[in-house]
């Protein structure tokens, strides 16, 4: 009688309702209990491994686990004048590599700045004029880093630090400046204003510093003037080209 009651449609007010098997009807009565105890200790387990799929999917990424070969950032280093500073810059009788800076930058842009009784003795160290006097410049180690598949044209960030005795680089412009690889080539070129993070005032009194305002950087200060060149389909199977 049960069988035909869960194949034979019943109406009830005008409406056909089918009745579906149970799982328990299928089961002996006296197993009953026991499989409902076996379902409620497994659905929590299957509830947690259900969850911990999807985040598992997530955390692992290809990018994670592995990288190809020669693929990564190279280091570049220049050194270089900035100007424009409001008297914060070296002390040219003290950082003489930045008097002699200046002198040979001057003379490459067609200025003598060498007395008449110095001329032809620029082999000798009496040939810079030590009777400069100005603050307003700095001798700079300019840094950046060159990312991977890098094309010529692009621009990259670069750091400005000074070597001097510069108190601030605070409204200072870096000159052009070759940065250059550790195989002592040219891939780059920087120039343009600094931003400094930090400022520095001295008054009667006492002087008020905060951050390093002789640390600065050059958004997209640089352009990129060589390519290293880099193929991926001169790699085989094997790791060998």
């Amino acid at each position: 009688m049960a069988q035909e009651s869960l194949e034979r449609p019943a109406c009830r007010k005008g409406k056909t309702v089918i009745r579906m098997p149970s799982l328990i009807r299928f089961v002996a009565p006296h197993r009953a209990p026991a499989l409902l105890r076996v379902l409620a200790a497994a659905l929590p387990v299957l509830l947690l491994g259900a969850a911990a799929l999807p985040a598992a999917a997530q955390t692992v990424r290809i990018k994670d686990i592995a990288d190809f070969e020669g693929v990564r950032d190279n280091m570049l280093v220049g050194y270089g004048l900035a100007v424009g500073l409001n008297g914060t810059g070296d002390t040219l009788n003290r950082a003489i590599f930045t008097l002699e800076s200046l002198t040979g930058m001057l003379e490459r842009l067609g200025v003598n700045s060498r007395t008449p009784a110095q001329i032809g003795q620029q082999g000798t160290a009496n040939a810079i004029n030590t009777n400069l006097r100005t603050r307003n410049l700095a001798a700079v180690m300019v840094t950046a880093t060159l990312p991977p598949f890098a094309r010529q044209g692009d621009r990259i960030d670069v750091n400005v630090s000074t070597m001097g005795d510069a108190t601030s680089l605070l409204g200072a412009t870096l000159l052009v400046t070759p940065l250059l690889g550790a195989d002592g080539e040219v891939y780059a070129v920087a120039q343009g204003n600094v931003a400094i993070g930090g400022f520095a005032v001295v008054g009667n009194a006492q002087s008020v510093t905060r951050g390093v305002p002789t640390n600065s950087r050059i958004a997209n200060g640089a352009i990129v003037e060589r390519e290293i060149p880099f193929e991926l389909g001169q790699w085989t199977r094997c790791g060998c080209r």
